[in-house]
């Protein structure tokens, strides 16, 4: 599942140690049918995949939660949109979603993969009426991240701020983590009327499953914190959660094609949406 996530990118290291060690967007690119990994992401997304069958699922279901979120802000009448944690370019991307509805859309996505780097020429192909532009920068760098963002987007003004599947990668550890302190940094610097957009995912409907993957990514060095649904829900404390509320990805308003998806058995990833008072 995909982001902006792991240790700040390195723009000076080693392609030989950037293939040496998987890398979440990587693996997220496996399981979506992607080629932009290297064969470390694919060993530990099989792996993954061999404890816990519903990673495909996951998948999918993250991205058409993407797109129905984005498409439900810009119906009503966000404008600016930052994703953080993008990823490897998957069609629709967020900026397609966006100005499809708003032509005049400002995008910003920001990932501290380099590979996402090397692609991001393909995230720029957006609508002659707005604008899209990547960010290269770490999640947990808040400031830099924002400052970078505020030179496409007008922070004074709401924004649509997007980190599906990636708070599962961001803890609150004895290393320094306080996940709930980095997006409170976030939403605490967006305009009134601006919205959340999270996916994360749970062991509470898959916990067997879920504790094997989360063991698998971090033996491989990756940082994995499933949340429960109280944990989950902190996250949108302060803030207006849009109907059906906190819910299992797939029941997030959905439309037939995820109505199939749940049909094939459980995605352990829940979903909410919520404004800015």
């Amino acid at each position: 599942m995909t982001p902006a996530r792991g240790r700040p990118a390195q723009p000076d290291e080693p392609p030989t140690s950037r293939s040496s060690r998987p890398h979440p967007a990587r693996v997220y690119d496996w399981w979506l049918g992607g080629k932009d990994n290297y064969p470390v992401d694919e060993e530990l997304a099989r792996r993954i995949l061999a404890v816990d069958g519903t990673v495909l699922r996951g998948a999918r279901a993250n991205r058409r939660f993407m797109q129905r979120a984005v498409r439900t802000v810009a119906e009503a009448g966000i404008r600016q949109f930052l994703d953080i944690g993008t990823g490897i370019p998957t069609e629709p991307n967020l900026h397609q979603v966006a100005q499809s509805v708003t032509p005049e859309a400002k995008v910003v996505y920001a990932d501290n993969d380099p590979i996402v780097l090397r692609h991001a020429e393909a995230l720029l192909r957006g609508t002659p009426e707005g604008s899209t532009q990547y960010v290269h920068a770490d999640v947990r760098d808040a400031d830099t991240l924002l400052s970078r963002a505020a030179d496409a987007l007008d922070l004074d003004r709401p924004v649509a701020l997007s980190l599906v599947a990636l708070t599962h990668y961001l803890g609150d550890d004895p290393e320094g983590d306080d996940v709930y302190g980095l997006l409170g940094r976030y939403v605490d610097v967006l305009a009134p009327g601006s919205y959340l957009i999270l996916s994360q995912v749970t062991p509470d409907l898959s916990p067997e499953a879920i504790e094997k993957a989360a063991d698998s990514f971090r033996r491989s060095g990756t940082p994995f914190h499933p949340r429960s649904l109280s944990e989950f829900s902190r996250f949108f404390a302060g803030l207006e959660l849009l109907g059906p509320g906190v819910i299992p990805v797939s029941g997030w308003r959905p439309e037939p094609a995820d109505v199939a998806i749940q049909a094939e058995g459980i995605v352990p990833v829940y979903a909410g949406v919520a404004r800015k008072p």
